[in-house]
């Protein structure tokens, strides 16, 4: 298990992914749009989504940093746009988690299945503190 920061920017992820990759000598490890995302015919995706970065990654002196622009329409504030990224290979500690940190809390996306991960969900606790909380392994 790990617990990762998180960054969101406003439509300018790539520029912030390529910038660090520069500054500290990495490679990027991944980066997906939105408009690479399996389709779903009852959430159209807006046209202005499509190539906005929805994940990419660097990892940085054996630490892992998370990028992603928010969605059309969403809040964004610049200087909180971190959250913590928690991440296991059980469901059942995922699920444990993920129960423990909403109490309080309020949730944004529950746990489900996606096609990136057998159970992913995201809540800011009572605490104020953003938090992913995923399953690694399809």
């Amino acid at each position: 298990m790990s617990i990762n920061a998180y960054l969101n920017f406003n439509g300018n992820t790539r520029e912030v992914v390529e910038f660090y990759a520069e500054v500290f000598n990495v490679e990027i490890s991944q980066i997906h749009t939105f408009g690479e995302s399996p389709s779903d015919p009852s959430f159209p995706l807006p046209e202005e989504a499509k190539n906005l970065v929805m994940h990419a990654n660097l990892v940085i002196g054996g630490s892992i940093l998370m990028f992603s622009d928010v969605f059309p329409g969403m809040p964004y504030t610049q200087g909180t746009n971190i959250s913590l990224s928690y991440q296991s290979n059980s469901v059942e500690e995922t699920q444990q988690v993920f129960n423990k940190l909403k109490v309080g809390g309020t949730v944004q996306m529950e746990l489900q299945k996606t096609f990136w991960s057998e159970s992913y969900g995201n809540l800011t606790d009572k605490f104020g503190i953003q938090w992913q909380v995923n399953h690694n392994a399809l």
